[in-house]
């Protein structure tokens, strides 16, 4: 079993920055792939950034070159650095892993999944 607790969500103005973290408990493993989904109000959720085992990274294009997603193995931690947000960036973002080798903007591919950190972008 894996626990992802996430935090660092919050509220700011448009252009803004956040850093989301996920720490991971439990059975973990440093080649496990992990990813960031986002859900809005009335929307379905969406993988936003994905980290395969190998370290290999892929992103939505709506968060292409603004976000980019970083796992420490050490410290068994997800990071989601979020720059020039963006009104349209505002939703729940979940934190997700599983034991797979490749990453992937799937939520199908993921077994564990965290609670969520809100993030709102006012313009």
């Amino acid at each position: 079993q894996v626990q992802l607790v996430e935090s660092g969500g919050g509220s700011v103005q448009a252009g803004g920055s956040l850093r989301l973290s996920c720490a991971a408990f439990g059975h973990t493993y440093s080649s496990a792939s992990m990813a960031w989904f986002r859900q809005a109000p009335g929307k379905e959720r969406e993988g936003v950034a994905s980290i395969g085992g190998d370290g290999s990274t892929s992103y939505a294009d709506s968060v292409t070159g603004r976000f980019t997603i970083a796992k420490d193995n050490a410290k068994n931690t997800l990071y989601l650095q979020m720059n020039s947000l963006k009104p349209e960036d505002t939703a729940m973002y979940y934190c997700a892993a599983d034991y797979g080798w490749i990453g992937s903007l799937a939520a199908s591919e993921y077994n564990y999944w965290g609670q969520g950190t809100q993030v709102t972008v006012s313009s």
